[in-house]
């Protein structure tokens, strides 16, 4: 009998991305066997952090493997930050084209050309001071993102200088929804195609990065996104969450009580659990395994707690048709540059609006082609 090949995957360092202005370094890691045109989820780690500890404790390599997606892991020199963190209060550090968002910016294209990665199918998630510099990318680069989560972030030009980085940190800085709207927007001046939704996770006894700061950034990514910032549901989730759903469910909100500062992980075997408990990785609910089924990488209604990914029947072919906005939305396409792709089989739908539709139909698990 054949011995079972031992998993050959592992995080990978990776140099020569690009002209690296940043001075940042750069890890990936593909699951065995992962497809062409897979998406792939970019990860900032915290202060005092590395790019090791957050690819093994954050439960994201869980969902890469189950899955079939690539990580690309970010990470932060002493050389450039004395404590290890992205630089997210440095004008210099989080312009579109200069510094360290540039940096990231090109490991995403290495990605891309190296790894055939999907274009229009590529994410971003980061805690504390990587979760500001998430909304840095966010801001600068919607061009490159389809979704992001900031976890213990702030809004983007929130600080821009070491001086007023704390009291933006705690207890945060109040500004209008179309004043945080416009920062943003000033992120890439001119820009009119789609922008990326964006999940907000916050421990309500956070003392590092104060509550605060994620009602702000509510207020900024559902005024560039125009809607209301007035919440359309709100759910109880596990561990105390309650999670606010913003118009089209553009904008989510999670606010985790009696949390403190750190990525939410639930260690367990469970469909819905993931991560190790340690410094800044707290146990309470994985939101790993949220943000992955918000980025639509786990199917259009993700695997049932019950149910065996291997022994689950093939899903009954299904026809829709709706806008393109609303395809999207439901995770049966996803849009890049202003246009909509149906998941899957990539094919091209038109503008990316309510005003366009399309009837797809699924012909695999998470996969669509257009017409019936």
């Amino acid at each position: 009998m054949a011995a079972t090949p031992a998993q050959a995957a592992s995080l990978t360092p990776v140099s020569g991305f690009g002209s690296n202005p940043g001075n940042l370094g750069m890890y990936s890691y593909r699951p065995d066997g992962l497809p062409g045109n897979a998406p792939a989820v970019v990860l900032l780690h915290g202060c005092s952090q590395n790019a090791t500890g957050y690819f093994n404790n954050s439960g994201w390599r869980k969902f890469a493997d189950q899955w079939q997606f690539a990580l690309i892991l970010a990470e932060q020199k002493s050389a450039n930050n004395s404590s290890t963190c992205f630089n997210w209060f440095e004008v210099g550090d989080t312009t579109r084209g200069q510094g360290e968002a540039l940096s990231i910016k090109q490991m995403v294209d290495y990605a891309r050309a190296n790894y055939g990665i999907n274009p229009g199918r590529v994410y971003i998630s980061g805690l504390s001071a990587g979760g500001a510099m998430v909304s840095a990318m966010l801001a600068t680069y919607p061009d490159t993102f389809a979704a992001g989560s900031v976890i213990a972030g702030v809004p983007y030009r929130c600080a821009t200088s070491t001086i007023n980085a704390f009291s933006c940190m705690n207890p945060g800085v109040n500004k209008t929804p179309a004043q945080w709207g416009d920062l943003a927007r000033n992120g890439y001046p001119g820009y009119t195609g789609a922008r990326p939704k964006v999940a907000i996770w916050h421990g309500t006894s956070d003392f590092v990065v104060g509550a605060a700061n994620a009602t702000e950034s509510r207020d900024q990514w559902t005024n560039v996104l125009g809607i209301s910032q007035t919440p359309i549901s709100t759910t109880n989730l596990p561990a105390g969450t309650t999670l606010e759903t913003y118009s089209g469910d553009q904008v989510r909100v999670y606010r985790i009580s009696g949390m403190g500062h750190g990525t939410p992980v639930d260690p367990g075997s469970g469909a819905d659990q993931c991560g190790t408990a340690a410094a800044y990785f707290l146990d309470t609910i994985c939101s790993a395994y949220r943000d992955a089924l918000y980025f639509g990488l786990g199917g259009s209604t993700g695997p049932s707690p019950t149910a065996s990914p291997t022994t689950a029947p093939p899903p009954t072919p299904t026809c829709v048709t709706a806008s393109n906005y609303a395809h999207v939305t439901a995770g049966r396409a996803y849009q890049s540059g202003g246009y909509a792709y149906a998941a899957g089989s990539n094919e091209r739908m038109g503008l990316y609006n309510t005003f366009t539709s399309t009837t797809l139909k699924q012909t695999g698990t998470n996969h669509w082609v257009i017409g019936c």
